[in-house]
């Protein structure tokens, strides 16, 4: 039986965004294991004019739409420290007896875990399922990232995400189809809803269909472009609301390699109804009028980042990103989001092939309707280890 190798497998995972691109591996009969991952440590102080951050998750990496804007409040510094980034990953590789090869993935961290999170003696947090697929011929089965979304386009940066502002950045559940440069999937739905007024929100899981994505990713010799669709229906059927509109968006995106090892990377998001897909969910998909109807929330995202070699040790990365809601105020009131942005600066070390440090500076800014607005600024030191 033919093996199969570590590092083809690993490239099929890196494809796919599957996790670290360190990794060690045996074999067990006619199957290939490999595990990898990384340790991170981040410490970062934060300090927002108009009130202190209230969500957790929010004082661990950036999330748009927990800016906080309070007229009148306080302002707040706070100084955090975590390792729940740190995450692990096993892939297995068999070949079958007639010649085709099946892949499986399992990826955990502790990023957004909400159990044992209990800071005041183990600091103990509960795994949190990241990818769970297989792979066989041309069909992808299991959670990992959305089709809708270019993992090529992040940026290369010490917060989480990045630039949340603008990027598509969902895991869940499909069925995917590649054929050359092409994709395609159904994936699961999920809609966030705005009741009439724009005060809470609702979590519906109420669709009869699945989302649909299609996507074109081009290879070139001076980079990558991506070009992908959505289609969903945004439903609601609680016994008092019963109504469904039509979602749509595009998204664009690239990454731009120079001859001097520099790179840029841009991104652009535009629909109707994208909600939970852009943000970090900080916009809505649809809003409730008066007379329980349906209206989907129009939204553009965009984001560029320059990553600049100094050397073959240091190197820095310069981002820009920005959201922004057309909300109809006479249904979502004035306390909605209207716009969030963020610019961000970080130095890097590489000190060896699997130990990096760094420190990032980032500031951004959330706007609600009313014309109220509020600041952050973040000062982040991380430290990683590959394994």
């Amino acid at each position: 039986m033919k093996k199969i190798t570590t590092v083809s497998y690993l490239a099929a995972c890196i494809a796919l965004g599957a996790g670290s691109v360190q990794a060690a591996g045996f074999d067990i009969g006619g199957t290939n294991v490999t595990f990898g991952g990384y340790v991170k440590l981040d410490a970062m102080v934060t300090e927002t004019s108009d009130g202190e951050i209230g969500n957790f998750l929010g004082r661990d990496f950036y999330v748009p739409s927990l800016t906080p804007v309070n007229p009148g409040a306080d302002s707040a510094t706070r100084f955090d420290m975590h390792a729940r980034q740190s995450r692990f990953f096993f892939s297995t590789a068999t070949e079958l007896e007639d010649g085709n090869k099946i892949t499986g993935h399992l990826e955990f961290d502790f990023m957004t875990s909400f159990n044992n999170n209990d800071e005041r003696t183990t600091n103990g947090y509960s795994p949190v399922l990241r990818h769970a697929f297989i792979k066989y011929k041309n069909w992808t089965l299991g959670q990992t990232w959305s089709n809708f979304m270019d993992l090529a386009s992040l940026p290369d940066t010490l917060d989480f995400v990045g630039n949340p502002d603008a990027a598509i950045f969902i895991r869940q559940a499909q069925v995917r189809y590649t054929h050359g440069n092409f994709a395609f999937a159904v994936e699961n739905p999920e809609s966030t809803v705005s009741p009439v007024g724009g005060a809470g929100r609702f979590t519906t899981d109420d669709n009869a269909t699945p989302d649909f994505t299609a996507s074109y990713n081009l290879k070139t010799d001076w980079g990558v472009v991506k070009v992908a669709g959505l289609l969903r229906q945004i439903a609601i059927d609680d016994g008092t609301f019963d109504d469904e509109v039509t979602s749509y968006g595009l998204s664009v995106s690239t990454k731009i390699d120079f001859a001097n090892k520099d790179d840029i990377r841009i991104t652009l998001n535009t629909g109707k109804g994208l909600g939970r897909y852009v943000g970090l969910n900080t916009v809505n998909g649809a809003v409730l009028d008066a007379d329980g109807n349906l209206e989907a929330i129009d939204v553009t995202a965009f984001s560029v980042a320059y990553r600049h070699l100094w050397n073959d040790q240091w190197r820095s990365t310069f981002l820009y990103s920005t959201l922004m809601a057309d909300n109809d105020t006479a249904l979502t009131g004035v306390g909605a989001t209207k716009t969030t942005q963020s610019y961000s600066a970080n130095l890097l070390y590489q000190a060896t092939k699997k130990l990096m440090v760094g420190v990032e500076y980032k500031f951004a800014n959330r706007e609600v309707e009313s014309g109220a607005d509020g600041d952050m600024n973040r000062i982040q030191f991380s430290a990683k280890y590959d394994f």
